[in-house]
C-alpha cells in the first residue's frame, strides 16, 4: 500500500525527538518508544488480533520515522499477531534503502523467520535482514537471521541495558525505535534511563474493555511535551523524566 504525502508541519513538530546523540558517549543508541492507541489505551481489539487504529496519514509519519533510526525493535507477541514488514516505505524510489535493521524479541523461540512479511521483504531487496533476541543459541538457526544471546530473567523479560549496549557495540546500531507490544511498552515507559523520546498516536477511537491496554505499572511523568493534531488523530511527543539524554548511568 502506498503512502499519503507526508504532512509539511510533521517534520518540524518531530525534529526535537528525533535521534541526536553523534558522539557515542553514551555507549548505547538512541532510543525512540512509538506506538499508536485508541481513546482508552488499548493497542489492539485483543490478544493476537491485528487492529487499525491510526489514519493513513500518521502511517506516513511512522514510516518517516523509521527513515531516521537504524533498527526496529518488537517483541515476538506482536511479530506473529501482526506480521509485520518493518521496512520503510518513505523517502522516493529508494525508501528502501533507509529500512531499518528489525529486531525481534524471541526469548521463547516461537516466531520465525520463514514465511514471515520480513522474509518476504528482505527476498525482494525491501527490507533487511532481522536480528533475533534469545536467550540462548537456538539448536536450529535459521537462514539470513542474525541471533543475539542476551540475558532475560524468570520471567522472560530481557535485560535492556544489556541489549542496547549489544546492538550498538556489536551491530553498530545507533538508533532504535521501539514499536511494541504490549509488554515492551510497559516495560519501557518505566526506563527513563534508557528511553530518550516518547512518540504516541491517539486514534479517534475506543476499543473496549477487552482491548490489550497500554499502562504502565506506576505513574510516570512527562516533560517537553508537544501535540500535533491531523485529520483524526492528535499525536503526542515528548520525553520522559529522568531520561537518557538528562542521566544515563
Amino acid at each position: 500500500m502506498s503512502l499519503l504525502p507526508l504532512k509539511g508541519d510533521i517534520p518540524k513538530f518531530l525534529e526535537p525527538y528525533l535521534p541526536q546523540r553523534v558522539d557515542g558517549s553514551y555507549g548505547r543508541p538512541f532510543v525512540t518508544l512509538t506506538y499508536a492507541q485508541s481513546l482508552d489505551s488499548r493497542i489492539s481489539k485483543g490478544h493476537g488480533l491485528r487492529t487499525t487504529i491510526s489514519h493513513p496519514e500518521t502511517k506516513t509519519m511512522t514510516h518517516y520515522l523509521r527513515y531516521h533510526h537504524d533498527g526496529i525493535l518488537v517483541g515476538s507477541g506482536t511479530a506473529l499477531a501482526d506480521d509485520p514488514g518493518l521496512n520503510c516505505k518513505y523517502g522516493g524510489t529508494r525508501c528502501y534503502e533507509h529500512s531499518p535493521r528489525p529486531i525481534v524479541l524471541n526469548g521463547q523461540q516461537r516466531w520465525k523467520f520463514e514465511g514471515s512479511k520480513i522474509q518476504e521483504l528482505f527476498l525482494n531487496n525491501q527490507g533487511q535482514a532481522p536480528i533475533v533476541v534469545v536467550s540462548e543459541e537456538p539448536s536450529v538457526k535459521e537462514e539470513h537471521v542474525t541471533y543475539l544471546v542476551c540475558p532475560y530473567n524468570d520471567s522472560l523479560k530481557v535485560d535492556w541495558r544489556t541489549l542496547l549496549e549489544k546492538l550498538y557495540h556489536e551491530f553498530n546500531i545507533h538508533s532504535v525505535m521501539v514499536e511494541g507490544g504490549a509488554v515492551v511498552i510497559n516495560e519501557l515507559l518505566l526506563r527513563g534511563d534508557l528511553v530518550d523520546s516518547l512518540i504516541i498516536t491517539i486514534g479517534s477511537t475506543f476499543l473496549g474493555e477487552a482491548g490489550v491496554e497500554v499502562s504502565p505499572s506506576h505513574s510516570i511523568q512527562l516533560r517537553e511535551v508537544n501535540w500535533w493534531r491531523g485529520t483524526t488523530d492528535a499525536v503526542m511527543s515528548a520525553m520522559l523524566c529522568n531520561s537518557g539524554n538528562d542521566n544515563f548511568v
